[in-house]
């Protein structure tokens, strides 16, 4: 395998490149939020004795007016709106990572923390940092000379292929450093948890999933579960010291949350929607590729 300094410390990369990766997870973002509009707005009005801020919401002692939360709520939406047109970016983009960080840390405030928010928190707050819409964006369409493949494009794809990666590293690292260690590799541990999973949701008026039954017999089956996830989790950084390494890793990293999903029906909504795999991809040359397959 080579590995390339150019491609760590990332080579001069096509604008496009990385404004369609913006373009596409602020349409995420703009439908993730707006789903979840009226539930944020219920959140907002929760018996105040249950708020524990959690990061940036940790500066409060008591939770703030709801209407005040819901115009914040409002104005991310809005942000978020502009941020994926890529409209008055400079301001923009700093903007909405800033609003997007408060708002889905203020709902975590009221609950159970959703780790799998993380990665889209940090995937926005390098677009938002970065130069992200100098083209496919309103920026773009204002007259300005089209920009030349730059490291100042590809550079934030690899901070945020780091981030996904660091992600995927720390949870690796706690299974292991767990009351199990590196005995979690036999699958005991991970047979359990589904089965725990399962008779928690039978009991709370839920259902366990189907597969989750089907499975639970055959312990060689969770064994290669558990090495798999495992060695996608612990080696995930060697990822960022070759692209085609890289992208095997976001596939088969991809496959891993929708097997959780179909044997646990655990959503990690934004890595299931593949979304949070795309910086990996050069997303620019998918005309080209299409017009190929077309002829």
């Amino acid at each position: 395998m080579k590995i390339s300094a150019r491609e760590v410390l990332g080579a001069a990369t096509p604008a496009a490149r990385l404004g369609l990766v913006r373009a596409i997870i602020g349409g995420y973002t703009l439908y993730y939020l707006n789903k979840r509009r009226n539930m944020f707005r219920r959140v907002n009005r929760t018996d105040p004795a249950l708020f524990k801020p959690v990061g940036p919401c940790r500066v409060l002692t008591k939770p703030i007016p709801p209407n005040i939360a819901d115009r914040l709520n409002d104005a991310t939406m809005v942000s978020t709106a502009l941020f994926t047109l890529g409209s008055g970016h400079r301001v923009v983009g700093k903007a909405h990572a800033a609003l997007l960080l408060w708002t889905l840390s203020y709902r975590n405030s009221w609950s159970m923390i959703f780790h799998s928010d993380n990665t889209l928190v940090l995937h926005t707050l390098v677009l938002g940092a970065a130069r992200s819409a100098d083209a496919v964006s309103l920026d773009s369409l204002a007259g300005r000379a089209r920009p030349e493949p730059h490291p100042r494009y590809g550079w934030p794809l690899q901070l945020m292929n780091a981030a996904s990666t660091l992600t995927y590293l720390l949870a690796g690292i706690a299974k292991v450093v767990g009351p199990s260690g590196w005995g979690w590799a036999k699958g005991d541990g991970l047979r359990r948890q589904v089965a725990m999973d399962g008779i928690r949701k039978e009991v709370y008026g839920s259902r366990a999933e189907p597969t989750a039954y089907k499975l639970y017999p055959y312990r060689g089956l969770f064994t290669a579960f558990a090495v798999g996830s495992l060695a996608l989790e612990l080696l995930a950084p060697l990822g960022l010291l070759n692209r085609r390494l890289g992208r095997i890793w976001a596939v088969n990293t991809f496959g891993m949350h929708w097997g959780i999903k179909v044997i646990m029906g655990i959503r990690f909504r934004y890595q299931l929607s593949g979304i949070s795999f795309v910086p990996w991809f050069d997303l620019d040359r998918l005309p080209q590729l299409l017009l190929f397959w077309r002829r």
